[in-house]
């Protein structure tokens, strides 16, 4: 979400006869080197946990960088069903804490995908920055990260251009893939479209190939966010739909039931979702203001009174999440 607003903000092409069929999945599975199925990684479309089995993302976000005394959100989203949850830092998190929400996570049993929120709508937002100024940060998180790639997926920066200079994106986002993967960081990576994170203009669907061609670990998510430029089932679809003709993985990272942009078909998103195999992240558990409080989830982060937006969430996580196998092996 928007910055602005408190809290709430490949695969190498294929072949040129991708477009005219679903990638095989189990001859794609050959094709990965042998670095990449540690942890969490992708598989054609798919992300898959080092064991190979498919791991579907359910879950919400929670503003861990502001609200920080807000822990009891941990168990309260994995009570409700999530089997992910999303959470919100910033350059000043440190890496005890950061190491403590991964502690926290895996404790709950939740998948734990960390993102920078200091890019959010570069190029339009005051005091954003591009996702070059938040390598370095995540590359002195490469202690408090190692071994922990079969729970942590690292989302780079949140909605990382506005509206403006939108078509840097591809660069950029292949220059920050690298500098991480040059820093030692193995994880699943996720990368968040432009256009405050709705890619309305299309440059992560059309780039997004290279993108994943471009990380020596060929092991990137991409994540679109829907909001007021999804209002209708056939937006919804159509953009799903586009990543899966060209056999690339994506993640509904942020979505809504309503935004100040319109309507969201937010049941659409579930049910298209869940028709595809294609993960989802909810904004958000609780402590939207400035006229955004409708996206809570919780009333004032208490799981007991949830909205009706966390009612209508949580009854499809509950319905379609599946815990992690990670979670349920012999521990580690």
């Amino acid at each position: 979400m928007r910055k602005s607003v408190v809290l709430v903000g490949v695969l190498a092409v294929f072949a040129f006869v991708a477009a005219l069929s679903w990638p095989d999945r189990s001859s794609h599975q050959q094709q990965q080197p042998a670095a990449r199925k540690l942890g969490l990684h992708v598989s054609g479309r798919e992300v898959v946990e080092g064991d190979g089995s498919p791991f579907v993302m359910r879950g919400i976000s929670h503003p861990y960088a502001w609200m920080q005394d807000q822990r009891q959100a941990f168990a309260d989203i994995k009570r409700l069903g999530a089997n992910t949850v999303r959470v919100v830092l910033t350059r000043q998190t440190t890496a005890p804490e950061v190491a403590d929400v991964v502690a926290t996570c895996k404790q709950q049993k939740l998948i734990c995908v960390l993102e920078n929120h200091d890019t959010t709508g570069y190029g339009d937002q005051e005091g954003s920055v591009p996702l070059d100024a938040v390598t370095g940060w995540w590359a002195g998180l490469r202690d408090v990260l190692a071994g922990q790639e079969d729970y942590v997926v690292v989302n780079i920066g949140n909605e990382p251009y506005g509206n403006s200079g939108t078509e840097a994106w591809t660069a950029a986002t292949k220059a920050a893939v690298r500098k991480l993967r040059d820093a030692g960081l193995r994880h699943l990576l996720m990368a968040d479209a432009p256009n405050w994170g709705q890619d309305w203009s299309g440059v992560m669907r059309d780039n997004a190939a290279s993108v994943l061609a471009a990380d020596p670990l060929h092991n990137t998510v991409f994540s679109v966010h829907m909001y007021g430029v999804y209002g209708t089932a056939e937006k919804v679809t159509g953009y799903l739909d586009a990543f899966r003709r060209q056999g690339l993985p994506l993640v509904v990272g942020e979505f809504g039931w309503k935004h100040t942009d319109g309507a969201v078909a937010d049941d659409a998103i579930m049910r298209a979702a869940q028709e595809r195999g294609v993960g989802y992240l909810g904004w958000s558990w609780s402590g939207n203001s400035g006229g955004v409080e409708y996206l809570d989830a919780a009333t004032g982060f208490d799981a007991g009174r949830l909205t009706d937006w966390g009612r209508r969430l949580f009854a499809h996580i509950r319905e379609t999440a599946r815990e992690a196998t990670v979670f349920t092996t012999a521990s580690r």
